[in-house]
């Protein structure tokens, strides 16, 4: 009973389990245009698109998980006048590059 085992939680490389999700990626122009060009983890970034739709009134009042597109937001949309809360985050993870 010399050595105590750890519950596996966190991952085998002690924490570092969770570092791609706060690796830092730089948004293209269109998505820059709604959360800022500065690199920023992905969770960051899925905030801040949440807090713009929010600010903009964007979710369909009858069913929340329906994004309306205004001009900006439709950039990152591919074009689309309206997506899923499922279908953003795919979305928006393609305006997104590594460093």
């Amino acid at each position: 009973m010399a050595e105590k085992k750890s519950s596996g939680k966190s991952g085998s490389k002690g924490g570092a389990a969770n570092s791609g999700f706060m690796a830092p990626l730089t948004p293209d122009a269109a998505l820059a245009a709604i959360v800022g060009k500065d690199p920023l983890p992905r969770t960051e970034v899925t905030k801040r698109v949440w807090d713009y739709i929010r600010e903009h009134k964007l979710q369909d009042p009858n069913d929340k998980r329906t994004i309306k597109a205004d001009a900006k937001l439709k950039a990152v949309l591919d074009g689309k006048d309206s997506v899923t809360m499922f279908e953003l985050t795919k979305l928006v993870n393609g305006h997104l590059k590594k460093g």
